[in-house]
């Protein structure tokens, strides 16, 4: 059985197309139908490649199911705790903060194991890889240093953040260094080459799209011209939205118990399922690296989710919720290493809970001409809360996020155009109900402010009913 992921369509003119006519029709093979025990033994296979790094997602829970309480009492030791002193917050008492600590730790956990597996044999089961995408003969399946590196960039501002505070600018500069470890191991870069090569680079005729400029005089360790890679320096902008963005829309639906640790582990769930699928098809040297960092995190985030379920014992805080960000990020970007852009689409929809939330909110602040950090109670989450109780909330937005996680899995197989319509038209619904919910109030002000035409204010209210605001004309 060959299972393949759909890819775009080809829009070039091969060349000898005028004799198409000539070929007998007999000759066109059609490939082969997947049938149901296709399916089956597909699913088989991915759980065989599964299974083999399975211990890497035990590792990082049970070191975070562990860890935590050690870390609340650490925070409550230092006094790093969250006061119910604002109206938005649900918990009446002090709650410690420091979580994301206890996931940074189950993450690195997984990831160390994994390093230690590769040389224990027994210890993970790495699936088989084809030689091409070896290095220099060697199965290097080590998930890259410029990830850790990055993560330890977010947890650092973050944990600033938890315990004396620090401005925007200063969590911002932390996102975009972690931005540059990934754009410095060429975790993303090539996203950029999956859309730039069949487009600007098939216009301009220069598939690499990369140009020498000549200088007028020698630079050192240059010479007479400068390089100028346009997909390595588009990816790293790519890559800097992706961070920038991924993290702050974790940090905005961070606001009810459980919320972000159990969205965030529906997502990975999906983005796993696509990254299974890819190293059947032997896709490319990221394939090893992209499940162990997923099942890594997805392991931390199960292990932290009944601590921080309603009734929370402890909260994520910034470290977590921009850490759970970063992560989101990194594992969406891999999809597209070997080009497959359409596959990082894919992975947008998983995670479209925190696009949209925070698409949203940008659009209320605006209509309503506040600033962008000025907090309000009208996210999705806070809505949702006071209609249904806390728990209610989250588990509705499971269900929204599972309904996303499915339509992106799908996307991946199929690409199909009815997946696009479904995700916009879920997505639109939510957005005019949620914008409509938010202004509310404004908009009965702006229709109390209308006066009423002349017209209806001389006319009677209703036909052989007098008008109390009227004088009744007296009788000849």
């Amino acid at each position: 059985m060959n299972l393949q992921l759909a890819s775009p369509p080809d829009f070039g003119i091969p060349d000898g197309l005028d004799l198409i006519e000539d070929i007998p029709l007999e000759s066109v093979e059609s490939p082969p139908a997947t049938t149901t025990s296709d399916i089956a033994q597909a699913a088989i296979d991915q759980l065989d490649i599964l299974s083999g790094y399975i211990m890497v997602f035990a590792v990082a829970f049970l070191v975070t199911v562990l860890v935590t309480p050690l870390v609340r009492r650490l925070a409550l030791a230092n006094g790093i705790v969250d006061h119910p002193s604002e109206s938005r917050k649900i918990h009446k008492a002090p709650i410690a903060y420091l979580g994301g600590v206890a996931v940074y730790l189950g993450i690195i956990a997984g990831l160390i194991f994994s390093y230690v597996g590769a040389d224990i044999p027994g210890l993970i089961d790495f699936h088989p890889m084809s030689s091409e995408h070896m290095i220099d003969g060697i199965y290097h399946p080590y998930v890259p240093p410029w990830i850790a590196l990055g993560m330890t960039s977010i947890v650092l501002v973050g944990l600033l953040d938890d315990i004396t505070g620090i401005p925007p600018r200063v969590k911002l500069g932390g996102q975009l260094v972690a931005a540059a470890a990934l754009a410095l191991g060429n975790v993303g870069i090539n996203v950029a080459a999956g859309v730039l090569t069949p487009t600007l680079g098939r216009l301009l005729h220069n598939p690499e799209l990369v140009y020498q400029i000549p200088m007028p005089f020698d630079i050192p360790g240059f010479g007479t011209s400068m390089e100028l890679d346009l997909i390595y320096w588009s990816g790293t902008a790519i890559i800097a939205i992706f961070v920038l963005g991924a993290c702050n829309a974790s940090n905005f639906i961070d606001g009810l118990d459980g919320l972000l640790t159990g969205v965030t582990s529906i997502a990975m769930i999906g983005l796993l399922a696509i990254a299974l699928t890819l190293a059947m098809m032997d896709d490319g040297p990221f394939d090893a690296p992209r499940i162990i960092f997923g099942l890594a995190v997805l392991g931390a985030c199960l292990g932290f989710l009944p601590h921080n379920f309603n009734p929370a014992s402890i909260f994520l805080g910034d470290t977590g919720s921009l850490l759970l960000g970063y992560c989101s990020a990194v594992v969406i970007l891999s999809l597209g290493d070997t080009g497959k852009t359409w596959l990082v689409a894919a992975g947008l929809i998983i995670y479209a809970i925190p696009i949209i939330d925070t698409a949203l909110a940008i659009i209320r602040r605006k209509l309503a001409g506040k600033k962008m950090s000025d907090p309000d109670a009208d996210h999705l989450h806070h809505m949702l809360k006071r209609a249904f109780g806390v728990k209610g909330a989250v588990f509705t937005l499971y269900g929204i996020g599972i309904v996303f996680c499915l339509l992106g899995v799908m996307l991946s197989y199929f690409r199909g155009r009815l997946i696009y319509a479904l995700v916009l038209m879920i997505a639109s619904y939510i957005g005019v109900y949620a914008i409509k919910v938010a202004r509310q109030s404004q908009m009965n002000e702006e229709a109390q402010d209308i006066k009423p035409r002349k017209c209806d204010a001389e006319a009677p209210i209703s036909k052989g009913t007098p008008d109390p605001e009227r004088p009744v004309p007296a009788s000849k």
